[in-house]
């Protein structure tokens, strides 16, 4: 009796693992890092300026008149702006991370042959590798201070202080100086007990050995009254004459406080591949099917280059082709950013 060959799944999502929270914004005073009192919201406002005429002109533009003529027009702009207020040095960013458990396993599939094949594959991972390089990259994400982005850049000091949640009380807490750690690689320094203990922590929750909510508290001392960049609202029907730039607030009472977005968060957590073909030149990316990096408008993992995670998976599921471990690892960490994988019909 002939078997029909294992095809990849029409139907096959998996839920991301590392699930944040939006993160919000709080001034204070560097001093006063250890006191809960004293920290007040970063209000989001509205700011109205008249700009100039600074973009690149078409030819049919650059006739002297017809610039002067442009110049003399005010470019008036409505936008939100975030700041710490006057008498406040530091920003305080506050999120909350879950680390779930059964990676490998989907949230949906249609076929079980294919999906039992798929387990395997994942516990053989598992059983090679465990989650240990995985989870040491993200501590190190955590440690880094890289979720702060535009925050962090030229910030005096940064301090980034996890806590393990157990009943909602801090079980077990690490403090890191984000500024000693580097944004290109993952070398812990002189903070690597630390970040020992915080890398096995993650790992045995995506084990899922242990239920894991981490509370990760960041403060960058910018100096008072200083500009901080929260999200940015992406708006597709903005009108003319409508504001140009909506940053992100969440609302509480009859405060907006400034706030980043959670999937920039999991963006900033999941830089950790560097193992694609341009990573000498780049440094690590964020984990992507195709290596997106939407800055530079261009994918790293090309499928021509045979680097991409769907030829990947394909060839390690289907045609029991094993790639390398660094390949292996990027697959596994695609798994738990989660997506829709499944093949066309």
């Amino acid at each position: 009796m002939s078997t029909a060959p294992l095809k990849t799944a029409t139907v096959l999502a998996f839920e991301r693992k590392l699930d944040p929270s939006d993160a919000l914004f709080h001034a204070g005073d560097w001093q006063q890092r250890e006191q809960h009192a004293g920290w007040e919201p970063v209000r989001v406002i509205e700011k109205s300026v008249r700009g100039t005429i600074s973009n690149r002109l078409k030819t049919k533009d650059q006739d002297p008149a017809k610039l002067d003529a442009q110049i003399e027009n005010p470019n008036l702009q409505t936008v939100d702006v975030a700041a710490l207020p006057h008498h406040a040095d530091t920003l305080k960013i506050s999120f909350t991370l879950r680390v779930l458990g059964n990676v490998g396993a989907p949230s949906a599939c249609n076929d079980s042959a294919y999906q039992a094949k798929l387990r395997a594959t994942v516990a053989g991972y598992v059983q090679a590798h465990g989650f240990a390089e995985l989870a040491r990259r993200y501590a190190c994400n955590l440690a880094n201070g890289r979720f702060l982005w535009r925050n962090r850049v030229g910030a005096e000091q940064v301090e980034v202080r996890v806590a393990l949640l157990e009943q909602g009380q801090p079980a077990q807490q690490w403090q890191f100086d984000a500024l000693a750690l580097s944004l290109r690689h993952f070398d812990p320094g002189s903070q690597a007990a630390a970040l020992e203990q915080l890398a096995a922590a993650i790992a045995a929750g995506l084990a899922g050995q242990r239920h894991l909510l981490l509370q990760i508290t960041a403060f960058a001392r910018l100096g008072a009254g200083q500009e901080v960049f929260p999200s940015q609202e992406l708006i597709l029907d903005r009108g003319r004459g409508d504001k140009s730039k909506t940053l992100y607030a969440i609302e509480q009472g009859a405060l907006k406080i400034a706030a980043i977005h959670s999937q920039k968060l999991g963006n900033a957590i999941r830089t950790i591949d560097d193992w694609h073909p341009e990573a000498e030149q780049l440094g690590p990316i964020a984990v992507e099917p195709y290596g997106s990096v939407t800055t530079l408008g261009k994918a790293c993992r090309q499928p021509k280059a045979k680097s991409d995670f769907y030829t990947l998976l394909d060839n390690w599921v289907l045609k029991d082709q094993a790639p390398t471990a660094h390949d292996q690892h990027f697959v596994l960490a695609t798994l738990i950013r989660g997506g829709v994988f499944g093949a066309a019909e």
